[in-house]
């Protein structure tokens, strides 16, 4: 079995990039949405709260490389107990 459904790339989004970095080929629009955001501080990426207290992942990377896709759904559990809880 292929592994095309992991890596999406759209390059004429009028947002793309959404963030500049090293290896532009390589980067994946697949999660455009971070499904990481609801995890807080516990969602391992490189992020920072502004004053306002809005996390701000524009320096975060994890959905945009091939191998976020493993990690993103290795959270997977603690993102539907979020949701279970919330509910």
């Amino acid at each position: 079995m292929g592994e095309n459904f992991k890596y999406f790339r759209h390059d004429s989004c009028e947002y793309f990039p959404c963030h500049c970095a090293d290896g532009m080929e390589e980067f994946n629009c697949l999660f455009c949405y971070c499904p990481l955001y609801a995890l807080g501080s516990g969602c391992g990426g490189n992020f920072s709260y502004t004053e306002e207290g809005v996390k701000d992942c524009s320096a975060c990377l994890i959905p945009h490389r091939r191998s976020g896709y493993e990690y993103i759904l290795k959270q997977y559990d603690r993102i539907k107990d979020i949701a279970l809880n919330n509910r």
